[in-house]
């Protein structure tokens, strides 16, 4: 069969791998694999896409004469027509990265807001849509004139014996040139990848409530019963970007309120547990404690250290700190 007979093959090689890769990167591939993955949807399918929509015939050299008493041209005029693989290869990194900008910064705007699982899904829907425009755009282009992407690496490069706009006597130095530039842009997209941009760590911690109704006076539980074990629920979640392990110390202060100003008389630890998180993950914790003062101005204090504590642990040296006032009754 002749290469005529292959005229859109490229075009629903486009389709079907970005399909793929997007599956891929979604099916939870992680690590280089995903990084591979990535970078043609990013760095070249979609402007692979758009530039066979706007240019579907093949290259052409064409002299075109002039009436040298009416336009004052004597010599007939070069009329290139599309364009070569090569400059096909070129222009669509340049505009999968206009067209890769433009779909993050819409992106951005949407209730999903800038995340990879709406970024991703309008690369790949706009990468398949501009390929099934160009295949459409191919197909009205006369056979004769029709882009048909070549079978050999051959037709990827300039060449001597095939004559363009570019003729040089020595087209070496140009090829490589090229080359050396997709390396480079790929490269570069691969870096950009695997070092995305963080936004600073940082560590949820706090207390279970209860569902709130109208006759909730308090949304955690602030009255006990001295001499009986109690329990709180405590919640870390990690988004530090690495994992990390925790240290929740549980106080139970006596304390006294003045011009606005809270004053701490007598301090006891009534319990303290350690949980490694890893990052992303939600650890829930039990914190037991039996209740060692009788009073109606007691804070339960929790304190959340990222590793291990000092020897006397406070809200001022704590990571985070939840106070809940309570009441222990007799």
């Amino acid at each position: 069969m002749s290469d005529t007979h292959w005229w859109f093959f490229d075009l629903t090689a486009v389709i079907v791998l970005t399909g793929a890769l997007t599956f891929g990167v979604f099916s939870g591939i992680d690590g280089t694999a995903r990084i591979l993955l990535t970078i043609p949807l990013v760095v070249f399918f979609p402007g692979y896409a758009l530039v066979s929509a706007m240019f579907p015939d093949k290259p052409t050299n064409n002299s075109r004469s002039f009436d040298e008493a009416k336009t004052g041209l004597g010599n007939p005029l070069l009329v290139t027509g599309g364009l070569e693989t090569i400059e096909r290869l070129v222009l669509s990194t340049v505009f999968s990265v206009a067209l890769v900008s433009a779909i993050t910064l819409l992106t951005s705007v949407t209730p999903g807001g800038l995340a990879l699982e709406t970024v991703l899904p309008g690369i790949a829907l706009v990468t398949v849509a501009l390929a099934l425009l160009a295949i459409g755009s191919r197909y009205r282009c006369p056979p004769n004139q029709r882009f048909i992407p070549p079978l050999s690496m051959g037709g990827l490069f300039f060449t001597q014996q095939r004559p363009t706009a570019y003729d040089r006597s020595n087209t070496r130095p140009y090829n490589i040139a090229i080359v050396i530039g997709l390396l480079l842009l790929v490269a570069s997209g691969g870096f950009a990848i695997t070092n995305q941009p963080q936004s600073d760590g940082f560590t949820e911690f706090s207390v279970d409530t209860e569902n709130v109704t109208g006759e909730t006076d308090s949304m955690y539980e602030s009255t006990y019963t001295a001499g009986e074990s109690q329990e709180v629920q405590a919640t870390i979640t990690n988004q530090e970007h690495e994992e990390h392990t925790y240290t929740t110390v549980v106080l139970l202060e006596g304390v006294s309120y003045d011009d606005g100003g809270v004053t701490v008389h007598e301090t006891d630890e009534v319990d303290r547990a350690s949980a490694t998180v890893a990052d992303g993950d939600t650890h829930q914790q039990t914190l037991e404690f039996t209740p060692s003062m009788e009073d109606n101005d007691l804070r339960l204090t929790l304190l959340l250290y990222d590793g291990e504590p000092p020897a006397e642990p406070t809200a001022e040296n704590a990571y985070r700190t939840v106070q809940l006032p309570i009441e222990v009754e007799s």
